[in-house]
């Protein structure tokens, strides 16, 4: 990339001016608008090969999208003398008279007054998502001599954690979210700042995160980390072992609370805020109850964090078998999302015909989370003659390392057969044509053993395909296939295609 323009770049400038450019980067580069965003959904595609991939670039002399890897943008470029094109990823000028992208400073103040713009109409996970930095920006990150490269089988960011009695719970949490991409990124970036640093859990997580990736390889000690837990939830106060799941839910709860004073309510859903904690974790689960009576619907949303999954037999509905227990994530989440009849004994009165009569009940996923997050139930409490007892469900459940959650959505579940379901549109209008629900397995939690004698350990995915095990203080490299064969007990799953907007 040449850091003094072109002489081709200017002569455009001097006739067109930069308008073009502009409206380029704010149509198709930063999509500043609703507007431009679905414009650029629509109409992004190749105009030679009809592909959104390799590449794309846009003529800056006239309407014309082409691929740059198959060759298609240069093919136009030659046609029709057309010597300018934009980078719809990075907003950069390429000039095929010069063989490179030329840098031009004019452009650039464009390119990041459309950037703050579109920062300002967005939370920080939107923008996240939205933004990549330029190849300048990038080769000047490559040439700096104080950046820590991460090369291939690099182990940074891996660190042990030091059991300080059973506290095995703990450790295997906070190894999730240090390896939570999103989460990473953010505390990295310095993005909390507190006035009240002592007493904040956020501002110890971030201390953690820096501890993380400083290089040191030692053992770290989580006493701080337990202490602003124990203030704040006291029933997890003390050495004894407790539910990781339990424990993960109130340190989520804690770091929201922890970010609520910077927190900005959504309009259409005021249990969703815009702290960091709920942009990368909650999602929205729709519940449709409908009368068997005169097929009335009422349908309620509700945030979550997490989806605790039974891995019981599932109970029998009206004209059907009793379904035998699930052996796999697929089959608890097909049992999840089911239609279930409430049965006589739990009438509720419908709001449209306005009687008590029987009804079906089923939970669908109206929004997902960046971080998609599975509770195996596999402890069972159940009282026999006023005692409470206590079991462990060792069953082995099969995950996948690739999970798709489009057949778990609402507008594919409850079977809405309307015209704007048939277009692709939900019944809000949200364009479901563009969606991707795919997601990639980043983390496993598990507990070995008995209830009583048990212990927590951890697999995260470090980088691309690399694995480890967190056992406190020890950490091996470990295999795929030890990953997708273990217990499982909590599972991270992260989105493969962010969207925002």
């Amino acid at each position: 990339m040449s850091d003094h323009g072109c002489i081709h770049l200017n002569n455009f400038k001097a006739a067109k001016g930069i308008q073009p450019y502009k409206v380029i980067h704010s149509f198709f580069v930063t999509s500043t608008s609703t507007e431009a965003r679905v414009r650029k959904a629509v109409s992004c595609l190749c105009h030679t090969c009809k592909t959104y991939k390799d590449r794309l670039h846009s003529c800056l002399h006239c309407i014309f999208f082409g691929c740059y890897v198959k060759g298609h943008i240069q093919e136009h470029a030659k046609t029709k003398k057309h010597f300018l094109a934009v980078d719809l990823c990075y907003g950069n000028i390429l000039c095929f008279q010069c063989g490179d992208y030329v840098y031009d400073r004019e452009l650039l103040k464009v390119a990041k007054a459309q950037w703050s713009e579109l920062a300002k109409s967005l939370s920080f996970g939107e923008f996240y998502r939205a933004w990549e930095p330029t190849q300048t920006e990038a080769e000047l990150l490559r040439n700096h001599p104080r950046r820590r490269r991460v090369i291939e089988n690099s182990t940074i960011g891996l660190r042990g954690l030091i059991n300080l009695g059973n506290t095995c719970f703990v450790n295997c949490i906070v190894q999730a979210l240090i390896h939570t991409p999103l989460l990473r990124d953010y505390f990295l970036a310095d993005r909390h700042h507190c006035p009240q640093p002592s007493l904040c859990l956020v501002c110890e997580v971030s201390h953690l995160f820096q501890e993380f990736y400083s290089g040191n390889k030692a053992p770290l000690t989580l006493h701080k980390l337990l202490h602003l837990i124990w203030t704040h939830v006291r029933h997890l106060a003390g050495y004894e072992q407790q539910d990781a799941h339990e424990f993960f839910i109130a340190t989520l709860d804690v770091l929201h609370k922890h970010c609520e004073a910077t927190t900005i309510l959504v309009k259409d859903n005021p249990h969703h805020c815009k702290c960091i904690i709920d942009q990368i974790f909650t999602g929205c689960l729709q519940s449709d109850v409908v009368c068997q009576a005169c097929n009335g619907v009422s349908t309620t949303i509700d945030p979550f964090w997490d989806i605790s999954l039974d891995l019981t037999s599932a109970a029998s509905t009206s004209g059907s078998n009793t379904p035998g227990p699930p052996t796999s994530l697929l089959d608890c989440l097909e049992k999840f999302t089911r239609a279930e009849h409430l049965g006589s004994s739990a009438k509720i009165k419908c709001s449209n015909c306005e009687t008590y009569q029987e009804s079906t009940k089923q939970l669908t996923m109206k929004q997902l989370p960046i971080v998609a997050i599975f509770h195996l139930k596999r402890f069972e409490h159940f009282i026999i003659q006023d005692k409470i007892f206590k079991k462990k469900i060792s069953t082995f459940i099969s995950f996948p390392e690739q999970l798709d959650m489009t057949p778990f959505m609402s507008h594919r579940r409850n079977g809405n057969n309307n015209s704007a379901m048939l277009n692709g549109l939900s019944k809000n209008g949200e364009d479901m044509s563009f969606s991707d629900n795919r997601y990639s397995l980043f983390a496993v939690i598990n507990h070995e053993g008995s209830l009583e004698t048990g212990h927590y350990t951890a697999f995260i995915r470090q980088q691309r395909d690399q694995w480890f095990k967190c056992n406190d203080h020890l950490i091996t490299r470990a295999k795929l296939k030890d990953v997708l064969t273990s217990e499982g007990y909590l599972l991270f799953y992260h989105k493969q295609i962010l969207e925002y907007g």
